[in-house]
This record gives C-alpha cells, sequence and structure tokens, in this order.
C-alpha cells in the first residue's frame, strides 16, 4: 500500500490531468466533435481521484494524532 504522501501527490497530479482533460473536451465541443470517449474516460479518471481520496482517508484516520506545537503557538 503506499504512504499518504505518495496517495497526495497521485490526487494532485491526476486533478490537475482532469482539469486539462475537461478543457479540452470542451474545446472539442465547441468545434462541434463527439466527446463521448473522452467523457468516459474523464468518468474514469474521477472514480480512480474518489478511490484514492478514500485509501488517504483511510491512512490520515489510522495515522496517530501529532502533538507538538500549532503552527504561530506561543513557547511557554
Amino acid at each position: 500500500m503506499p504512504d499518504l504522501n505518495q496517495l497526495r501527490c497521485e490526487i494532485e497530479t491526476m486533478r490537475g490531468q482532469l482539469g486539462r482533460q475537461r478543457k479540452d473536451i470542451l474545446t472539442l465541443q465547441r468545434a462541434g466533435i463527439g466527446t463521448a470517449s473522452a467523457e468516459a474516460l474523464l468518468s474514469r479518471m474521477h472514480a480512480r481521484i474518489e478511490t484514492l481520496c478514500a485509501q488517504r482517508d483511510a491512512l490520515n484516520s489510522a495515522e496517530p494524532p501529532r502533538k507538538g506545537r500549532m503552527f504561530g503557538g506561543r513557547n511557554w
């Protein structure tokens, strides 16, 4: 099973790809070109992101809470 940082990086990468694909689909639709296969790919990518987010959340909840200073906390 991948670690938490790897999952976060993969989610971030796939979200960027998803945004670019959406932009490309809109361009194709404006040009009057069929986009059914591209939309199917988009839905598969979205499903993959959802599973990665579920894995990330499971790893996040399994990880013990961190103890220490909060950002901007005092040193007393």
